[in-house]
């Protein structure tokens, strides 16, 4: 058995269903009715999203009044900041606001916060230097929403503020001049537009025209922040893929060349590579140049500025390795007590990467995770949270929101600043809550599979059917599918440092390769002719023009049990060294040799020297065991599998003199035997023993053995190696021979446990399993 790592949920469609579109595969129906979607019409505005389903900017709350006040500002000549944040979703956010302002003639500059210095969203110091250059009014962008002191400031200062923001609102609305936010507008139909997506709606109400021109800034923000990918976030993704694919700016030319993207764009290709890229100027300096790249219109600038990220990119990516290294050497030290909800906080690390660290120690440990930077000078711990799917951090969070300084974010997400003395209070508070809310299984990562698929549905054709769903993310996530219980044709390790894993499935038609990234270490867990569940997604592998489905692997389990075939093997020690020490046993059905001492370092050894210490076993299942040996019967080995009920049975006995492979003594050889026996009265085992064999075509112990099965029968005697009959023998059957029985039951346990095939070999071991099973049945129905 393997258990999966994360927890599968099957998605339930409705059955017996109408059929949605007859020229759709039923694959694809059946996807979209998991998304919500019965009827023709919806199914061809959710595949050809239009721009007309996009919703009216001005059904927002006190967007009419932004939109006057800026106007008006312009007219005047005024002086307007836009105020931004630092990443992805703030950055383009900045340049969209940028651009609508410049386009309309207003006197504009931006402003973004350094994360270090200032920390995040609006501050009093930044507004009183504003005021210095004459600033009339600030628009922020993803920001501000929790700015209560900062909006008095500004009112004080006599500055107006507009705030433009997506994040979760708290208790109370800061006193600024307008507040254009989809979450504070019960009218307007969508309420999870990412900040970029509300700058947008606010430079369309500005400009008066839908500003095509945008969607390509707009797509950044909306996928890297990762917002639900439905209604107006599909719209706005769906053709800004199609508008950054075509986009001409310099910065989108330069950061192409530097990632390496060809053709169309995808959501992956934001998501993995442009994002990454435009966070991590914001994640270790001031974010300036990454709005400068996406505004300038130069391509020598353009190149220089793309150049300066990916080198910074390159340096968050060895930081954000060694705090993450760090923190898990923190908490492995901690061994299996770690708390529901780990924080971790240590001076020195770098403020900016602490929630990519956040998400590493999520997907490693299986729970929320705060990661904090300590400041000794002021006292205070800074940094940022990641969740699991059952634990929502912000409301969680806002039940201790006395023991943050600041705190802000959303659902999984979030960030804060506290006393460091508070540190301790924090982990206590949530873990608690977290014991309170959670069931264990909770803890681990959520799988939405979207069905189960038989390799006989698998085509091109179908794939490039269902890519129609994208662009892919929250809340619109990529189909996951199951391969139920079916064995791999073929299982190997892949990669320079083969951590990964390939297989290939085939039926009597079919065949399809898969791919596991990351799951190498699986392949030690794997009996190869082990019916396995595996989940993953579809999708097309191109080489050298050729083009062919693959099934990329997320997880594996099998509910059976498994049987490890390292019979014979020559390299028993590394193999069985792989094997986790947990709830394994290893187990000898003879004295352990020299050969077989290093097993103790690694496993709990059981030696079985007879009948009655199998019987007196106590019923305890184990995960592993460990079969050292050949057992002396059978029946020996049947009792210890029943009794322990394993879930992984490894096979690693050999033998190197087998009683199998030679000449065993028939009644026949017997009979002759005795005959020759009462013809020549004696025989001499050392001295005449061997030309006896030679002559019969025997082997010297098969005639040893004969004359012991004589002597332990009382039909002869043997003294000094000299064999004579007995005078007046007893009537007695070969049967009645413990050394005949012991001799025939040892060929057959070499038959059955060391020469059979694999399957022959499960099978027995089945018929043991299935026992325990009838066992356990009967016990459950006893009256």
């Amino acid at each position: 058995m393997l258990r999966s790592k994360a927890k599968w949920n099957f998605v339930q469609g409705e059955e017996h269903s109408l059929p949605i579109d007859d020229s759709l595969s039923s694959l694809t129906q059946q996807l979209l009715r998991q998304r919500g979607i019965h009827t023709k019409e919806a199914a061809e505005q959710f595949l050809s999203p239009q721009l007309q389903q996009l919703h009216d900017p001005m059904l927002m709350n006190d967007m009419d009044k932004a939109v006057e006040r800026v106007k008006d500002a312009i007219s005047k000549g005024e002086r307007i900041l836009v105020f931004g944040d630092y990443d992805a979703d703030g950055v383009s956010s900045t340049a969209v606001m940028m651009e609508t302002l410049r386009e309309l003639g207003a006197e504009v500059a931006y402003y973004i916060p350094n994360r270090f210095t200032e920390g995040y969203g609006p501050n009093e110091e930044a507004f009183r230097n504003a005021k210095e250059e004459d600033v009339a009014l600030i628009i922020t962008v993803d920001t501000g929403i929790a700015a209560h002191h900062e909006a008095k400031v500004a009112k004080e200062l006599g500055i107006d503020l507009i705030i433009t923001d997506h994040h979760e609102v708290q208790e109370s609305l800061p006193e600024a001049y307008a507040i254009v936010h989809p979450k504070c507008s019960s009218s307007y139909p969508f309420q999870e537009l990412a900040g970029v997506g509300v700058a947008f709606k606010f430079a369309h109400a500005l400009l008066g025209d839908f500003p095509k021109h945008l969607l390509d800034l707009v797509v950044i923000g909306t996928i890297a922040d990762l917002v639900p990918l439905h209604d107006e976030n599909r719209v706005l993704s769906y053709y800004g893929l199609q508008a950054l694919s075509r986009s001409v700016r310099p910065g989108f030319q330069a950061l192409r060349q530097l990632c390496g993207i060809e053709g169309p764009l995808t959501e992956e290709d934001i998501g993995f590579a442009i994002g990454p890229r435009i966070n991590a100027v914001g994640r270790l300096q001031n974010a300036s140049p990454a709005v400068e790249l996406l505004l300038t219109e130069d391509d020598d600038e353009a190149a220089y500025l793309a150049n300066q990220i990916q080198e910074l990119n390159q340096e968050r990516q060895q930081i954000v390795a060694d705090i993450a290294k760090e923190a898990e050497t923190m908490l492995d030290a901690e061994g299996d007590d770690l708390p529901s909800v780990i924080v971790v906080a240590k001076e020195g690390w770098n403020q900016g990467v602490l929630g990519i660290v956040a998400s590493r120690l999520v997907r490693r440990f299986d729970r929320p995770v705060i990661v904090l930077t300590i400041d000794p000078e002021t006292e205070t711990a800074k940094g940022s949270a990641r969740s699991i799917d059952a634990f929502d951090l912000f409301t969680n969070c806002m039940q201790i929101r006395d023991l943050f300084t600041h705190f802000g974010g959303h659902a999984q997400a979030a960030g804060m600043t506290l006393p460091v003395e508070n540190v301790d209070t924090v982990r206590a508070a949530l873990s608690q809550q977290a014991n309170e809310q959670l069931h264990p299984d909770d803890f681990r990562e959520v799988l939405s599979i979207d069905g189960t698929l038989d390799l006989s549905q698998v085509s091109l054709d179908t794939i490039d059917e269902i890519n129609q769903l994208a662009p892919f993310g929250m809340g619109n996530p990529k189909p996951l599918f199951c391969i139920d219980r079916s064995a791999p044709a073929e299982i190997r390790q892949i990669g320079s440092n083969l951590n990964h894993l390939k297989m290939k499935f085939k039926d009597d038609k079919n065949e399809l390769d898969a791919i596991g990234f990351g799951l190498g270490e699986l392949y030690t867990k794997l009996a190869p002719q082990s019916a396995m569940t595996t989940v993953g997604e579809l999708s097309i592998n191109e080489w050298n023009g050729r083009k062919k489905p693959q099934f990329m692997m997320k997880d594996i389990r099998v509910d059976e049990w498994q049987l490890f075939d390292l019979r014979g093997s020559r390299h028993l020690k590394k193999a069985v060294t792989t094997v986790p020490q947990d709830n394994a046993v290893a187990v000898f059905f003879h004295p352990v040799t020299a050969e077989h001492e290093w097993v103790w370092e690694y496993f709990d050894v059981l030696q079985i020297e007879d009948e009655e210490m199998v019987e007196e076993l106590p019923l305890d299942e184990v995960d592993h065991l460990i079969l050292m040996d050949l057992p002396q019967s059978l029946d020996r080995l049947a009792t210890l599998v029943q009794n322990m009920n394993p879930k992984n049975i490894h096979a690693c006995y050999r033998t190197d003199d087998a009683a199998f492979l030679k000449t065993v003594p028939t009644r026949d050889h017997f009979k002759w035997f005795y005959a020759m026996l009462l013809k020549r009265k004696q025989l001499h085992l050392e001295k005449e023993g061997p030309k006896l064999a030679a002559h019969k075509g025997w082997s010297k112990d098969a005639v040893e053995f004969i004359s012991n099965v004589f002597f332990e029968l009382e039909f002869v005697k043997i003294e000094n190696g000299l064999v004579t009959l007995n005078s007046n023998p007893s009537k007695k059957d070969l049967s009645e021979s413990a050394l005949y029985q012991s001799k025939h039951e040892y060929v057959n346990v070499e038959q059955t446990l060391y020469f059979s095939s694999y399957r022959q070999l499960k099978s027995w071991f089945d018929e043991q399993m299935n026992r325990v099973v009838q066992a356990k049945e009967e016990v459950t129905n006893e009256p």
